[in-house]
């Protein structure tokens, strides 16, 4: 089954609640499936109703005084912290000479009121709780309790096809039938595009650098620590509010014992290197306004892409290139590995269009080879097969 990023689930998962069709995400862990729910929260009213008379209709009878839209609220139940299906029935009592079962509160705050009802970690529940959600999912009710009409339902998992690596249940066919199933991976450049605002920046430049760093995805051996998504950003969150980055020379030992605690020691070790010599690290400045092109011939591919990202944030990049700018950067498009060059490209004309043209009619003696003269636009032209 083919993965989906963040960006399209979003997009296509609104299809789903219009029709109130339960949604499982399958993906590993700390990747921010549970926080799906939180992300619809204030978007799903609108999302249901798009008229915004129908919208009040359907939602004041639950609005607090002077709330202007209804935001969802969010039930999170960990499936896997049920104990047997009464935990989702309820319990028993008397009722005359018969019984019946008393509901969850939670079960019934989602019969009477529009939630956003979140089942995460149902691949590690027992088979009776996860034969209970069938009637929830499949007739949207459970012992006789009907869920509110706008009630959604999400199931988040760890399992998804050819996964191995968690001690958790398969699902069967009639099981998997029940959801509307999506294997979710946000790429590395998707998920640091979205943290880069909270996260600091030497945290961030250290996995756009070393991206096998993010998260482990090879054999796990048992008891030992490996890094994953959700992790950095914890690591990132215990250094909030300090000085230990900034100040790294003089906190080596606490960062890295602190980056081992989250991260296992390999990460500690590779960050903590690339801490030391940050300072060595080729800016975009460097190349760009000093010219200095033997240093960038010496980096490696990661180094060059770690590089190219920077030259989207460079203020140079937002407006029309003077003719020593225009030189310089015809020279690392010329430099720059044969399969970093249409990114570059991409990344330089995002900004400032125009520069493309000026590129385009640039010739330029290559940055290394001395008196080799080099037509930028043909360069590019040859790159992109169009000659």
């Amino acid at each position: 089954m083919a993965k989906i990023d963040f960006a399209t689930l979003y997009r296509i998962l609104p299809n789903h609640f219009r029709a109130r069709h339960p949604i499982l995400i399958r993906g590993p862990h700390g990747i921010g499936k549970s926080q799906i729910p939180h992300y619809f929260a204030p978007l799903l009213a609108e999302i249901l109703y798009p008229d915004k008379v129908k919208r009040s209709a359907a939602y004041k009878p639950f609005m607090e005084k002077g709330q202007k839209e209804y935001i969802y609220p969010v039930i999170d139940r960990r499936a896997s912290q049920m104990a047997d299906a009464g935990d989702l029935i309820g319990l028993p009592f008397a009722d005359g000479e018969t019984t019946d079962f008393k509901q969850m509160k939670w079960l019934h705050q989602s019969n009477v009121k529009p939630y956003i009802l979140l089942f995460d970690e149902i691949d590690r529940a027992n088979k009776d709780v996860r034969q209970a959600l069938f009637e929830l999912n499949d007739s949207r009710k459970l012992y006789g309790h009907q869920l509110h009409p706008d009630t959604i339902l999400i199931g988040c998992v760890n399992s998804s096809p050819g996964d191995n690596r968690y001690q958790v249940g398969d699902f069967d066919p009639a099981e998997l039938d029940r959801w509307t199933t999506y294997d979710l991976l946000e790429p590395v450049q998707g998920w640091l595009s979205y943290v880069k605002p909270f996260i600091h920046k030497d945290i961030y430049e250290f996995i756009r650098m070393n991206n096998g760093h993010l998260e482990h995805n090879g054999e796990f051996d048992s008891n030992k620590v490996y890094p994953s998504r959700r992790s950095w950003v914890r690591f990132d969150e215990s250094l909030k509010n300090t000085k230990l980055l900034e100040d790294f020379d003089d906190h080596y030992s606490d960062v890295y014992y602190i980056c081992q605690g989250y991260l296992g020691e390999e990460a500690a070790i590779t960050f903590c290197e690339f801490m030391k010599n940050r300072e060595k690290q080729v800016t975009v400045d460097d190349v760009i306004i000093k010219g200095q092109f033997k240093i960038a011939n010496k980096l490696l591919i990661n180094q060059h892409m770690a590089l190219i990202d920077k030259f989207a944030d460079h203020e140079i990049f937002k407006a029309e290139f003077n003719e020593a700018t225009l030189q310089n950067v015809c020279k690392y498009l010329v430099l720059v590995p044969d399969e970093l060059a249409m990114k570059l490209w991409e990344v330089i004309t995002a900004s400032f269009p125009y520069n493309g043209v000026s590129i385009h009619q640039t010739i330029v003696e290559h940055p290394i080879e001395t008196g080799k003269m080099v037509n930028v636009g043909e360069h590019l032209a040859k790159l992109n097969g169009q000659s």
